[in-house]
């Protein structure tokens, strides 16, 4: 056995003849009776309580200690009295990604598991608790994608507790539990129309801002971020190299997502854009804190400033740009007196990256390049976000035969 088990109400005691015998201590009758002690693998010594008549269970908790140290499985009684959100906010501190990022995961488990998780202590937890905890999740009608995120999360929180000692197994990977299903909605890209009465619709100022984001596939953040030194026509190259943030209320600038700094083909018709755009609107140098709000500052050369001459807000400009040339396209209703826009969920700037996404597969470019364009993870993502875009073998076999046709034509007839 791992310990022992300590009688408080009796002490052995040695009579005059040397015959041991037992008596009763100061503490008979009052309290528990039985304590089970062990040394835990740190060398600590661990002990936990028992009533009168409890003398086996105490001895079933000692052999399951023992059996759990034998097996790896130890977790100090202790430790696994932490909840949830005590270690979730420990973890979250220690995290080395980009502030944005830990923002993002705090909001999350603020709002969406502490209020139904956070008091729970680590040890108490069992499958029962996440599937329940999920269903509470979707009759909040979240979007399934914003569950997997949030449910991907507190997975990994409590994969880290493990690793630290605090739980014994990860009850999210239970075979009981089942994460929420990935988003069955598929990519719906623009139209060349859309994208263009969009783009009709944007302040003279920020017109450019359509034809880098459909021309060149960049996101939001990387189209405000994006400075004179990093585009090159006469190589036809434009260099990704930092993005404008928004990190508790703070701008900053920061690497493209995933640190994916990358060069994107530069089309003719994107670099005219942008050169008549700078002759109307000079760019202005913009100085912002590099990573975090106390990072170093940085100065950079903008195409895209506001009116004062800042870095633009993506709330601000969502509101009072982006949506009214929604409204203008007829993308989304215009408000009524008094009203905001409609939520765009769908058409945001992210829109025009889809369009890029299209018209690059359309015309029969590989999705590994796509992807290292776009700036993804790996090409695995494009592929199973725009698969449905890739012309089909029988699509790719119909422009062959055309082709043919059409060259065939062209040629003189023999008299």
């Amino acid at each position: 056995m791992a310990g022992h088990i300590q009688d408080r109400w009796y002490k052995t005691e040695t009579g005059p003849g040397g015959t041991p015998h037992k008596v009763k201590t100061d503490r008979h009758g009052a309290g528990l009776r039985y304590r089970a002690r062990y040394v835990a693998p740190d060398g600590t010594e661990k002990s936990k309580s028992f009533p009168d008549r409890k003398k086996r269970e105490a001895e079933r908790w000692l052999a399951n200690i023992e059996a759990d140290m034998s097996r790896g499985h130890y977790i100090d009684p202790t430790a696994g009295k932490i909840t949830l959100k005590k270690y979730a906010e420990d973890w979250l501190a220690s995290q080395t990604t980009d502030p944005a990022t830990r923002v993002a995961v705090e909001s999350r488990l603020r709002l969406h598991v502490f209020p139904h998780l956070g008091s729970r202590p680590l040890a108490s937890f069992q499958p029962s608790h996440i599937r329940a905890w999920t269903r509470l999740l979707e009759d909040t009608g979240a979007a399934s994608s914003y569950r997997r995120v949030i449910f991907g999360n507190v997975s990994a929180v409590l994969s880290a507790a493990v690793d630290d000692g605090y739980l014994a197994r990860n009850p999210c990977r239970a075979g009981s539990v089942r994460p929420p299903k990935p988003s069955p909605g598929r990519v719906s890209p623009w139209s060349p129309d859309r994208v263009f009465a969009v783009r009709a619709g944007m302040p003279d100022r920020l017109r450019a801002m359509v034809d880098v984001g459909a021309g060149c596939g960049l996101r939001q953040g990387e189209i405000f971020g994006l400075a004179v030194d990093d585009v090159d026509p006469l190589a036809g190259v434009l260099h990704v190299m930092q993005q404008v943030k928004l990190v508790n209320g703070h701008l900053i600038f920061a690497p493209p997502k995933n640190n994916k700094l990358r060069d994107v083909p530069l089309p003719d018709s994107v670099a005219t854009a942008l050169a008549a755009h700078m002759t109307a609107f000079h760019p202005a140098e913009v100085t912002l804190p590099w990573m975090r709000s106390d990072g170093p500052p940085v100065t950079k050369l903008l195409y895209f400033t506001t009116q004062e001459g800042g870095a633009h807000r993506r709330n601000d400009f969502n509101a009072h740009a982006w949506k009214p040339a929604l409204a203008s396209a007829g993308v989304i209703p215009s408000p009524g007196p008094g009203e905001r826009y409609k939520e765009a969920r769908e058409d945001g700037m992210h829109a025009l990256r889809h369009f890029y996404a299209s018209v690059l597969l359309d015309a029969g470019e590989n999705v590994k390049a796509l992807s290292a364009y776009l700036g993804h993870s790996d090409a695995g993502f494009t592929l199973r976000t725009y698969t449905h875009l890739m012309p089909t073998s029988e699509t790719r076999t119909r422009k062959a035969v055309d082709a043919v046709y059409r060259k065939a034509r062209k040629r003189p007839t023999a008299r």
